[in-house]
């Protein structure tokens, strides 16, 4: 196994920044304020001569006795207790506090290696800010910058010297597993569903709405498949975001929906489908991932408390009609059973080879039943269509006057396509791409701002201004010889006036 590296330390030391640069990403949030991480964040080590596995941890309160803070204490030893090696890290610029001497009479109990890194020493006498860290018993400490990474390097080497080489096999790419994002508003069960499949207290689960901050990646093996889990922060109605952290949250939760293969969207049956469940439905939608619904909370609900919810979801979310619906408890594990192999399903459409004859021939069989309408004065030609990508499947029909075809006729082809092809759990894109004839001049193209059917009047004056002077090229004598042309002249008709009265009179 991968060496597993923690970084503990009270709040505002320098972790995030520094598990950002080992992993040399941006998953952990960062900002010059206390508290941010709450929950154990993993990151795979990039970089050093040896792969190993970095946890980011919540500021770590031994004292706290209640609150959230008191949860995230035990985020944090718990990463302590599957940590090879622990990097305590402690402020520089402000000293040796209280706090500091707390966690380190904690660690020292733990038996785990423990180094020493002072942060935020860039620009500093080294040996003198690190003088009074001796107090610690921890060793010599280590000067390092996780914001400029300086002594970064020399820290991630002393931590894994005493482990080997890694196997082969451990270094080795592995097959690319699902990702499961689990996304909903604010308080509705997501870290309790994340939990109670994991069968563990992996991400804080507090009744406060926005006790998750960040996007928390999580494996997990479930009937011999790997996947990977994303525990997302509550996306709020964008007028009600006020605080700085909680804008970053909802960024970084569109950006796991963005990574995910799979978004779980998690709504509170007590409260019903509100606007906001729907916002995150569309935005899932627009995104293209598969989907998969979890009714969450439904064993406190009464038989027509429950009949009410159905209908709701049957008006509210009927744009949903490709997902499926589970109604579970992650309270209590119930129903939890059968959201997986959803999960699956919706994966495996997502993923979907569509071949190029069945999708022609599928398009032939519903063009046949059902003709695109007439747009403008001509019927849109479809003649074939291909597979233009995955996840979510992306079917591209090339044809003539494709840019005719109306909304519900696409809706139409997108439906034909999921249900022939089975393809339940994820949206479908159809696509028209207009096809070009290789022998047309620009004079067969549409002039700008010209319709079809102008187009066609200016394409058929054009021919017969043609037949005529081929007509005077064929007979060139004909006015020598004083032949006459036959022209076609307007019928004039000629009427008498009525006469009047007066004169019928004298007549």
């Amino acid at each position: 196994m991968l060496p597993t590296i923690v970084l503990v330390g009270r709040p505002n030391v320098g972790k995030s920044t520094l598990f950002n640069r080992l992993t040399k990403s941006r998953d952990a949030l960062v900002a010059d304020l206390p508290g941010l991480t709450r929950d154990r964040h993993y990151g795979r080590g990039i970089g050093g001569d040896k792969p190993f596995l970095v946890v980011d941890t919540g500021g770590f309160e031994p004292t706290a006795e209640s609150g959230i803070l008191k949860e995230m204490a035990r985020q944090t030893l718990l990463a302590i207790d599957e940590a090879d090696v622990i990097i305590f890290l402690v402020d520089g610029r402000q000293g040796l506090t209280p706090q500091d001497k707390v966690i380190g009479d904690r660690l020292r109990k733990s038996q785990r290696p423990v180094l020493l890194a002072v942060n935020k020493t860039e620009g500093m006498q080294r040996a003198i800010v690190s003088a009074e860290f001796h107090e610690l018993g921890l060793g010599d400490p280590l000067s390092i910058s996780s914001a400029h990474g300086e002594g970064v390097r020399d820290l991630v080497e002393l931590a894994l010297e005493p482990f080997g080489e890694p196997e082969r096999e451990e270094i080795s790419n592995s097959d690319r597993v699902p990702m499961i994002a689990i996304v909903g508003r604010p308080n509705v069960g997501k870290s309790t569903l994340v939990n109670a499949l994991l069968g563990e207290e992996r991400v804080i689960a507090f009744d406060e709405p926005g006790t998750t901050r960040d996007s928390i990646h999580i494996d997990l093996e479930r009937g011999g498949k790997h996947y990977t889990l994303i525990d997302t922060a509550g996306v709020r109605k964008r007028g009600r975001v006020f605080e700085a952290i909680e804008k970053f949250s909802v960024v970084k939760t569109m950006q796991a929906i963005e990574e995910a293969n799979v978004a779980i969207l998690v709504v509170d049956a007590q409260e019903g489908i509100t606007e906001q469940d729907a916002h995150v439905a569309a935005y899932i939608l627009d995104s293209g991932r598969a989907l998969v619904v979890a009714i969450n909370k439904w064993d406190g609900l009464k038989d027509d408390e429950k009949d009410w919810i159905k209908r709701e979801i049957d008006r509210k979310l009927q744009f949903l009609d490709f997902a499926k619906f589970h109604y579970i408890s992650a309270l209590k594990n119930k129903g939890l059973a059968e959201l997986f192999p959803s999960v699956d399903g919706a994966f495996k459409a997502a993923m979907a080879k569509l071949s190029t004859p069945q999708l022609t021939r599928v398009l032939i069989e519903a063009t046949t039943q059902h003709q695109p309408p007439i747009s403008k004065g001509i019927r849109p030609k479809l003649r074939y269509a291909h597979q233009g990508g995955s996840n979510p499947p992306i079917v591209i029909i090339h044809g003539n006057h494709v840019d005719g075809v109306k909304d519900s006729y696409k809706r139409f082809l997108e439906g034909t396509f999921r249900k022939v092809f089975q393809l339940t759990g994820t949206p479908l894109r159809v696509q028209f791409k207009q096809g070009n004839n290789p022998f047309a001049t620009d004079d067969d193209k549409p002039k700008p701002g010209e319709g079809i059917v102008s187009m066609r009047r200016r394409k058929t004056a054009q021919r017969a201004e043609l037949k005529a002077r081929s007509e005077a090229r064929d007979n060139p004598d004909a006015e020598k010889t004083g032949a006459k042309k036959l022209v076609r002249k307007p019928i004039v008709r000629v009427t008498k006036p009525r006469a009047n009265n007066k004169a019928r009179a004298k007549k």
